[in-house]
């Protein structure tokens, strides 16, 4: 079974970038573990303004450099990884929009082989600084520090005096924008009814409430999507809580608050300062967003609505029906899809770990089936089908009870399925009533 394309278009784009970020991170996993003799692995990182030209020419100098190295062995793989590296970049016209990483070198395998390795890819961000390093190890250090900076966090500054809007991803922070307000003392001249004075107070005050909730938008809504992770409000005066509550505060804008502060200064010092304060709950963002999805999934267990899905087997059938609405993973999840064709000709997809072999799952017909398709640690899978993709770490308690009691892979239901109904149906249709 396939999705329609409605169900397709029902991913949002969050999810894409997920799992860019999971693959990164099994990109790094696996290029710290790789190691090499001499130096002749190349990290090579350009920034998107680069001039390929320059690259070009500086790889030739380092090309006329290695030729000088004494030992053979090192010389040769050095100066073939330097080779490999400017047949990678003659394949680009120009860097990409967001820069261009490229690995490549010789490292040695767990068997004791020699293995050459060329990997180049666009990073999902811009990256910042030029880097060209050859060593015995690959660098990863860019790729990290992408990682760590990935989540933007908006701010919003607001007291008696103006408001100001900011963001801030990683150490990098910048003013949206900022505006003053004139606002009336509890006091004013003599002459005026204390009652018309407080009445034009309180609009004054609620229209400047207003005011920041529009901006708010404009600010932090792009394409109808909120563009930030989180958002924290900070302020000396009672404003800022007045606009959390506010029905004029849009109520997805509302959903992403996560701290409110109070600050001794207004303007950019009063940023600064709300960002002291807040360090901690940005920090801990992912961590809380973790558990409480994990924490959903086990309160349908609790609750026995029939609307959950665990382990390999079931996920990849209930997937296949179209009923997932939120696929679970562990980010370490290893499970290799196979797709395989029975003695009739018909295929069979098999979820296999790394331990187990096809041998050991009973089909009707030969014991050895041609492999099709090999589709490793295909996170993307789940996205065919209309479903979220949300990969989790074990580093929280719930995390680690996901991973340790369900396996590491699940799912949340569109609707209640029976699957002792399911497993009958399937059996039923491996039946060849012809036989009787």
């Amino acid at each position: 079974m396939s999705a329609s394309p409605a169900a397709n278009a029902t991913v949002d784009d969050d999810v894409d970038r997920n799992v860019e970020i999971w693959k990164i991170k099994r990109l790094i996993k696996s290029l710290e573990l790789a190691r090499g003799n001499g130096t002749s692995m190349i990290s090579l990182i350009i920034p998107p303004k680069e001039q390929l030209s320059r690259v070009q020419n500086m790889l030739t100098v380092e090309f006329g450099t290695a030729s000088n190295i004494k030992s053979r062995v090192n010389r040769l793989s050095v100066l073939g990884a330097i080779t490999s590296v400017q047949a990678r970049l003659k394949l680009y016209t120009k860097v990409p929009p967001n820069g261009l990483v490229v690995y490549c070198g010789t490292i040695t395998t767990d068997d004791g082989k020699d293995k050459r390795v060329n990997i180049d890819f666009e990073p999902i961000k811009p990256i910042k600084s030029f880097s060209y390093i050859c060593d015995n190890k690959f660098d990863t250090k860019a790729l990290q520090d992408m990682l760590a900076d990935d989540h933007i966090f908006g701010f919003i500054i607001m007291d008696g005096n103006g408001c100001l809007f900011g963001t801030l991803q990683g150490n990098a922070r910048e003013v949206l924008h900022k505006f003053t307000v004139d606002l009336p003392k509890k006091h004013g001249r003599g002459g005026q009814s204390a009652v018309r004075f407080a009445r034009l107070r309180n609009e004054k005050r609620h229209n400047y409430v207003r005011k920041v909730a529009e901006c708010a938008v404009e600010m932090f809504i792009k394409q109808d999507k909120v563009a930030v992770t989180g958002i924290v409000l900070a302020g000396s005066a009672d404003f800022k809580t007045v606009l959390g509550q506010s029905d004029m505060f849009d109520q997805r804008l509302q959903a992403k608050i996560i701290k409110i502060v109070d600050i001794a200064y207004g303007g950019e010092n009063g940023f600064n300062q709300a960002i002291e304060l807040a360090a901690d709950t940005l920090s801990k963002v992912n961590f809380i967003q973790e558990k409480k999805m994990i924490g959903a999934y086990f309160d349908e267990i609790c609750q026995d609505t029939g609307k959950y899905v665990f382990g390999v087997k079931d996920t990849f059938s209930t997937l296949e029906m179209g009923a997932v609405e939120s696929l679970i993973c562990w980010e370490n999840l290893d499970i290799t899809r196979y797709k395989l064709k029975n003695a009739n000709g018909a295929e069979i997809v098999v979820n296999l770990r790394p331990n187990e072999e096809e041998r050991q799952i009973a089909f009707r017909g030969p014991r050895k089936w041609p492999r099709l398709g090999n589709n490793r640690n295909d996170a993307s899978f789940g996205m065919t089908f209309g479903a979220a993709l949300e990969i989790v770490t074990d580093k929280s308690q719930e995390g680690a009870q996901f991973v340790r009691g369900f396996g590491g892979i699940g799912g949340l239901l569109r609707y209640r399925v029976d699957l002792q109904l399911q497993d009958l149906a399937d059996e039923l249709d491996d039946i060849d009533f012809n036989d009787y």
